[in-house]
């Protein structure tokens, strides 16, 4: 017989492990540290130029960043933030390394989303992350998920479950309550409603007065922030019940989305969110909130099926929710509609004959919705696994050159496909 006192006796002994394995992974300090980049991964596969002209420009220019020189003088090392002191100042034939983005626009939002656990929700969202920021690009990253992956890959493992999403629904309760009450007509009618009271336990946990900035932690990547989660954040989707019951006319799914629309257009350019492996108040404020939709599936057969089955049962959640239209930020009172939807591909292997039959299966259904680039399985992509590291993280000089750059290259379609469907997205969104 198994009691919670023997799982809570389970837990103890795997978060001592835990501490362990962060202790071989990470710095001393147990503190996750960004790595520098080579002057041959900053020319060839970051600024995609010869890495001869950069040394020109760099010989040519003593105010450049000057990165840390090996012993023999060979290669350079970069910090990040160095990068984007080269990406603002050298131009290629005239043109600017600056990414693309639209002026007077919000960040882009994108969803990681299926609910088969093992799709590679997580290590998508991770990858094109920290693709991203190579890129030049600002990223704020939401981890909706209660098993907290992406939080524990990014180095954040203590967290307290009021900063997390949990937190910001819990504080958009109680702030839409409040201004429910005080609001002289609250349906379309005209008529007054019901004043709700909120209990102390839940309005005296000092959630309302928390800043927008609050709930958002800094990584090892300068130009990467994240909210993360937490194994507590589990009772989210209980939680989530009970506030709806305490305020039925509280628009809950609407929370995150109201939160980030706090945050200042400028703030960052892209915003991704990795949803937990189901259709729940966390994952459906993450579907509400995001303009752009990506759904990573496995190559296998039974993958196949669970994802046919993931946008059968979100279709009929968006319908079901249809009543609440109207009551968005800014909507104008259609239906949720995403700006693209995309299903991509995960460990994948292009030696495959099934992996390759399932390709062609997604393509003759979903067609031009299926990213052309999967991401195949590598032993690169492995490790980066054990490590809690993505690829980019890894120094090359950790394998073999050949090895890493093969899983570098199909991260690269893969986030460059990502990075296109969310440009040409991102038109669309109103300013």
């Amino acid at each position: 017989m198994f009691n919670h006192s023997d799982l809570a006796r389970l837990q103890a002994q795997s978060l001592k492990m835990q501490g362990f394995i962060r202790q071989q992974t990470y710095s001393p300090e147990m503190e996750k540290t960004l790595r520098r980049f080579s002057s041959w991964e900053v020319a060839e596969l970051i600024f995609k130029m010869n890495p001869s002209t950069l040394r020109g420009r760099l010989a040519a220019d003593p105010s450049l960043p000057e990165g840390l020189v090996e012993e023999d003088g060979r290669q350079r090392w970069y910090t990040l933030e160095e990068i984007n002191e080269l990406r603002r100042k050298i131009k290629v034939k005239g043109r600017s390394l600056m990414p693309k983005r639209p002026a007077g626009k919000r960040a882009i939002r994108a969803a990681i989303a299926n609910f088969k656990g093992g799709a590679g929700k997580s290590t998508v969202a991770l990858h094109f992350a920290h693709a991203a920021a190579l890129d030049g690009y600002r990223v704020l990253c939401v981890d909706f998920d209660p098993q907290a992956t992406l939080s524990h890959s990014m180095g954040l493992s203590d967290v307290a479950e009021e900063f997390t999403v949990w937190g910001i629904m819990a504080r958009d309760l109680i702030r839409e309550t409040e201004r429910m009450n005080n609001a002289p007509a609250g349906a379309e009618s005209g008529t007054t409603l019901p004043r709700r009271t909120l209990p102390a336990a839940v309005t005296g946990m000092g959630l309302s007065d928390l800043r927008v900035a609050d709930f958002i932690k800094p990584t090892s990547w300068p130009s990467i922030d994240l909210v993360p989660s937490c194994a507590n954040a589990a009772f989210v989707e209980f939680a989530s019940a009970q506030y709806r019951y305490l305020n039925p006319e509280w628009s809950f799914f609407a929370a995150v989305s109201r939160y980030l629309d706090q945050l200042p257009d400028d703030a960052y350019d892209m915003i991704i969110f990795d949803c937990p492996p189901a259709i729940g108040y966390q994952s459906m404020n993450a579907v509400f909130a995001s303009d752009v939709l990506y759904i990573p599936s496995g190559p296998g057969y039974w993958e196949y099926d669970s994802t046919t089955s993931f946008i059968g049962q979100l279709s009929e959640a968006l319908e079901d929710l249809g009543r609440f239209k109207g009551q968005t930020p800014g909507s104008t009172g259609v239906d949720k509609a995403f700006l693209d939807l995309k299903f991509l591909l995960t460990r994948f292997e292009p030696n495959n004959d099934l992996h390759r039959a399932m390709q062609s299966a997604f393509g003759q259904v979903f067609k031009s919705h299926v990213a052309e680039h999967p991401i195949e399985m590598t032993r690169a992509v492995e490790q980066s696994g054990r490590f809690l590291s993505s690829v980019y993280e890894i120094d090359y000089r950790q394998m073999t050159r050949e090895t890493w750059r093969r899983a570098r290259a199909s991260f690269d379609r893969a986030y460059e496909e990502f990075r296109d469907t969310l440009t040409d997205a991102w038109d669309k969104v109103e300013d």
